[in-house]
């Protein structure tokens, strides 16, 4: 595909640098203006990509050079057509890679989608030092068009003024705007892995129009699509082969609750290229598995959040355990490893989880796992053949304490923490449960797996339906 959409890149000098708000106010204030944009985040992150996609009224989606081969880009930037405006907020750093070199860094990305940068600067307590700042992001690589800057948490109008005075002055890149500290904290609280998700937040819609208001009175919008129309580069992206349907109707129980939020769009939608019905259910509400499912996918998420109310769903706990032993194909990452394990202890309190896995997690106050995995699979099971490379990522508090399911693993990780000992997928029939997040653009093959097994030998199961 020829990517010739107006686009623009919102970068930091570090994580926590407020790219969220700015990202979501701009697309926010944008689509006010009656402006359609697609929201991308960069890197594998799912809070900030959903927080985008409701700002913009689509679902925001992912671009990583790590996880997605060259033309897995063209595959999610293709999801684009139509629109007015790409925005992708970055991630860390402008420069912040997987090594010194900066590879697969903000800038990186930029470059490769012919995008224009608007760098959002912390100035907190300090005036011309930030121009130093941007002044070495502009000379660390020349190939990088550093168009705009947006200064963010000013305390005051005389701060704004001399800082914005020395960034042109040095620089002659132009100040786009400076949003205020807030006084009484910022719409988008945190929490353990980030942003609060918003199928938690007690009104997100609330927090997006916040932020657009505070970032489209504060931000000069013309300026940015002028950057943004100016500077895009016309470039060539290839595009990932099409899905192919199945034979036959698949149902695929899809886990989809506060607990459970963590997919890629691209996911779902390869599920369903691939021949399958998404059927979305709740681990906390809904009263077991979805009539005549025929293939279960938990996401990630927030078990440890809702732990009391999954342990209280005994009815859906005990589906999964019959949906396991019936041979259902079943696809757990991270949380949803969480899920089917034994029990779950946090804060001292035990709770009971499925138990499809004789597994014992700990949740701790840090983080155990963070950042991409590696994985090579190196023993025979029904998902992946021998010698397949698993890209994708974690970021879990949690760990495996004991259980003999530890011992059933199939993925030797070379980058990562997985299950611990260098492993991780741990395999029990056709279930595999694991600390690795996938994204179907690095392995596409999944899919066509799951859909696959929930084609097979339907008409030999006794139907699983919702308990009364």
């Amino acid at each position: 595909m020829l990517l010739t959409t107006p686009r623009f890149v919102v970068a930091g000098l570090a994580g926590d640098s407020g790219k969220t708000l700015v990202s979501l106010g701009l697309a926010g204030a944008l689509v006010g203006r009656g402006i359609s944009v697609a929201a991308y985040k960069k890197g594998p992150d799912y809070i900030d990509a959903a927080w985008l996609g409701l700002a913009a009224g689509a679902p925001g989606r992912n671009l990583d050079t790590f996880m997605m081969p060259p033309e897995g880009l063209g595959s999610s930037l293709t999801k684009a057509r139509g629109a007015g405006l790409i925005l992708v907020e970055g991630n860390r750093g402008l420069y912040d890679g997987l090594d010194g070199a900066g590879t697969h860094s903000t800038a990186e990305l930029a470059k490769r989608l012919g995008a224009p940068v608007i760098l959002v600067v912390d100035v907190t307590k300090s005036t011309r030092t930030v121009a130093a700042q941007v002044l070495g992001c502009q000379l660390m690589d020349p190939d990088v068009n550093l168009a705009g800057v947006i200064l963010n948490r000013v305390g005051t109008s005389r701060q704004e003024q001399i800082v914005r005075q020395a960034v042109e002055t040095t620089t002659g890149i132009p100040v786009l705007g400076a949003v205020p500290r807030s006084a009484g904290g910022g719409p988008l609280p945190g929490r353990h892995l980030g942003l609060v998700t918003t199928s938690d937040h007690a009104d997100p819609q609330a927090a997006v129009e916040r932020a657009a208001q505070m970032v489209g009175q504060a931000v000069d919008l013309d300026g940015v699509l002028d950057i943004a129309r100016r500077d895009s580069v016309a470039v060539e992206l290839e595009e990932m082969p099409a899905v192919s349907g199945g034979v036959r109707p698949c149902r695929v129980a899809v886990a989809q609750d506060p607990a459970f939020c963590f997919y890629y769009p691209e996911n779902l939608e390869a599920i369903e290229a691939a021949g399958a019905e998404i059927v979305p259910f709740s681990l906390l509400e809904s009263r077991g598995l979805p009539p005549e499912t025929d293939a279960v996918y938990l996401g990630g998420g927030f078990p440890e959040v809702h732990a009391a109310g999954l342990a209280d769903n005994v009815a859906v706990r005990n589906d999964l355990v019959r949906a396991a032993e019936d041979g259902l194909p079943m696809f757990a990452e991270c949380g949803g490893l969480m899920m089917l394990a034994r029990t779950l202890r946090l804060d001292g309190k035990l709770f009971p989880m499925a138990g499809v896995l004789d597994l014992e997690i700990q949740q701790e106050k840090r983080p155990h796992g963070h950042g991409y995995v590696i994985g090579r699979v190196d023993r025979a099971n029904p998902w992946f053949e021998r010698g397949n490379i698993l890209k994708g990522h974690e970021f879990h508090y949690s760990r495996i304490t004991g259980g003999e399911d530890l011992k059933r693993t199939v993925l030797e990780i070379e980058r990562g923490v997985g299950v611990g000992a260098g492993r991780d997928g741990i395999v029990k029939g056709r279930v595999w449960a694991s600390y690795l997040h996938l994204h179907v653009f690095a392995v596409p093959q999944w899919p066509g797996a799951m859909v696959g097994f929930g084609h097979h030998d339907q008409s030999d199961r006794e139907p699983l339906g919702q308990r009364v």
